[in-house]
C-alpha cells in the first residue's frame, strides 16, 4: 500500500526530478500495483529505467532522520522480506539527514536522498553516490547544539559518562536549566547515543557512545572559529614556574580561570621535552586586571609566553581540575582547544585523548 502527506509528497516530487535530471535515467511515479505486497504503508514507489535496465525504489519519507529513525525505518523495510527482487531498492528521503544516519544507510546498502542534493542509490548496474554538504536548517541545528550553555551538558555528560543520571542531576552538574538538559538529551537520544531505562519523572539515561560525541564535536570545532587569545610577555619566568607563579597570583586575587592547551596537556599526560607558552581561560574583571598586572604581563603581538582566553561566563571553566596549585581545563576541554592549536598541538590532543580521556 502507497501513502504520503502533502509534505512528503513534495519531497518525494522533488526526489523524482533529481532522479530524472540524471544522465541515461528516466523515472515515473508507480500507478501500478506495488512491487512488493509490503504488510505497512510505504510514502511511493518509483519505476526507474536506467540504461534500459528497470529498477523499483520503495520510498520511506521523513522531515528529519537521525539514526534513531534509521533504525526504525530499517526494521520496517526488512519486514518487506528476507529478500528483494534484485530490480527492488528501499531508499529514504529527508529534507535533512544527520551524517550518522546516512552512514547507517550506507552500510546497510539503503539508498537515501536529502534536499541538500546528497544521494545514495546502490540498485545493482545503477550505483550512485553524490555527496552534498547538509541542508543548512540541519547544520544550524546541530551548530547550536556544540555551543553555548547547550555545550555544558555535553561537557558534563563526557565527564561522568559512566553514570546513569536524570535531567535535574545533569542539569545541576552543567549548571543549566532542567529544559535546557532535557532538550539537549532529546537530541542525543535521536543520535543514538543514549541508553535510557525507567519512565516519566524517574528516567535515566546513560551516555553510550562518549567517543561518537566527541568525534562529533571535534567535528564541528574544525569548521568554526578560533577563540581570540590576548597575548603577553611575563618576563623573567619560564614557562613551568610561569604556570606555579600564575596559579598563586590568580587565587590570591580570587580569579576565574582555567589553563588548557600544551601547558594544561603537559600537566595531564607530559608529551613534548617543553613548551613556550601558557595559555588559560580567565573571567575577565578587576581582579583579573590586578593579577595581570601584579605578574607584571605585557601586551605583545609577538614573543608572548602567556595567552589569555576571556571567557563569557562561569560555565566555560566547569568540570575544571586542579593539580598542583594551579586550575587546568578538564581533559576533555583541553583535547578540543589542542585540535585548533599549532604545531605538534593535534599530536598532543591524540596523545592526551589516549592517555587520559580514554574514549
Amino acid at each position: 500500500m502507497i501513502k504520503s502527506t502533502a509534505t512528503e509528497h513534495a519531497l518525494i516530487e522533488r526526489f523524482l526530478e533529481v532522479l530524472r535530471e540524471l544522465p541515461d535515467v528516466h523515472a515515473e511515479m508507480g500507478v501500478q500495483e506495488p512491487a512488493l505486497a509490503a504488510p505497512y504503508q510505504i510514502d511511493a514507489e518509483i519505476h526507474l529505467n536506467v540504461a534500459g535496465k528497470p529498477i523499483v525504489l520503495l520510498v520511506e519519507a521523513k522531515k528529519t532522520a537521525y539514526p534513531r529513525d534509521v533504525r526504525q525505518v530499517l526494521w520496517q523495510f526488512k519486514a518487506l522480506g528476507p529478500e528483494y527482487p534484485s530490480n527492488v531498492q528501499p531508499i529514504l528521503v529527508a529534507e535533512s539527514l544527520s551524517p550518522g544516519a546516512k552512514e547507517l544507510l550506507k552500510s546497510e546498502r539503503v539508498g537515501y536522498y536529502d534536499s541538500g542534493g546528497s544521494l545514495f542509490l546502490p540498485a545493482p548496474g545503477a550505483y550512485v553516490f553524490i555527496d552534498r554538504p547538509p541542508p543548512k536548517a540541519l547544520e544550524k541545528s546541530v551548530r547550536s547544539l556544540f555551543s553555548g550553555r547547550r555545550a555544558q551538558v555535553l561537557h558534563a555528560l563526557l565527564i561522568h559518562h559512566q553514570d546513569w543520571f536524570g535531567v535535574t542531576e545533569v542539569a545541576e552538574r552543567a549548571q543549566v536549566a532542567p529544559s535546557t538538559a532535557s532538550d539537549v538529551l532529546g537530541e542525543l537520544e535521536r543520535f543514538d547515543w543514549l541508553e535510557s531505562r525507567g519512565q516519566g519523572p524517574s528516567k535515566e539515561r546513560h551516555l553510550r557512545e562518549p567517543g561518537e560525541l566527541l568525534d562529533a564535536w571535534a567535528k564541528q570545532l574544525a569548521s568554526s572559529t578560533a577563540p581570540v587569545l590576548r597575548r603577553y610577555y611575563v618576563p623573567g619566568l619560564k614557562s613551568e614556574a610561569l604556570l606555579q607563579r600564575l596559579g598563586e597570583v590568580f587565587d590570591v586575587h580570587q580569579v576565574g580561570y582555567a589553563v588548557s592547551y600544551e601547558a594544561a596537556a603537559q600537566c595531564y599526560a607530559p608529551f613534548l621535552s617543553g613548551i613556550s607558552q601558557v595559555r588559560t581561560r580567565l573571567l575577565p574583571g578587576a581582579g583579573a586586571d590586578t593579577a595581570l598586572a601584579e605578574l607584571d604581563a605585557r601586551v605583545v603581538t609577538e614573543g608572548a609566553n602567556l595567552a589569555v582566553i576571556e571567557t563569557k561566563s562561569a560555565g566555560e571553566l566547569l568540570f575544571r581540575q586542579q593539580l598542583e596549585d594551579v586550575w587546568l581545563a578538564s581533559p576533555v576541554q583541553v583535547y578540543l582547544d589542542l585540535l585548533r592549536g599549532e604545531g605538534r598541538a593535534k599530536e598532543m590532543a591524540e596523545h592526551l585523548r589516549r592517555e587520559r580521556i580514554g574514549f
